[in-house]
């Protein structure tokens, strides 16, 4: 990678395991911000037909997470565990693509604070979370 590239420029961080596998895309990214969208598919949905909420709860905590970790060139990439989660949920969504956006609200070096919301395509609140995360400068669970 060239230097002067920032390393969330386009493309952004490509998601891995169970973030992937739902479909989420990390669309922006920047110091104590980012945003994920997901396009709602018929596997996202619950037995009313509409975008269930563990789907929503799993995008706020990603998009928190990322919110707390981004690092500028040089620095070794961070990655974040949640210790707690809170969500309310409070509309629904049946199709389109739903965004999620959340900021770093504070913390120190090790643990910080998140909070986000998950917005249907006009822009009505969804689902709205907070958490706490722990920041890990390398994965305990890699075979490396």
């Amino acid at each position: 990678m060239n230097d002067s590239r920032h390393p969330h420029d386009d493309p952004l961080e490509v998601l891995v395991g169970f973030n992937a596998e739902l479909g989420f895309r990390l669309v922006e990214w920047e110091e104590g911000r980012a945003v994920m969208a997901l396009d709602i598919q018929a596997k996202h949905r619950n037995r009313s037909g509409v975008l269930h909420g563990g789907v929503m709860a799993t995008l706020i905590d990603a998009v928190c997470g990322h919110a707390g970790v981004w690092r500028p060139v040089g620095e070794p990439p961070a990655k974040a565990l949640t210790l707690t989660l809170t969500t309310n949920f409070m509309g629904q969504a049946r199709e389109g693509t739903v965004t999620a956006v959340a900021t770093r609200k504070g913390g120190g070096k090790r643990i910080f604070f998140a909070a986000g919301e998950v917005l249907a395509a006009d822009g009505t609140v969804l689902a709205m979370g907070e958490g706490s995360y722990r920041i890990r400068q390398s994965d305990p669970y890699s075979a490396g």
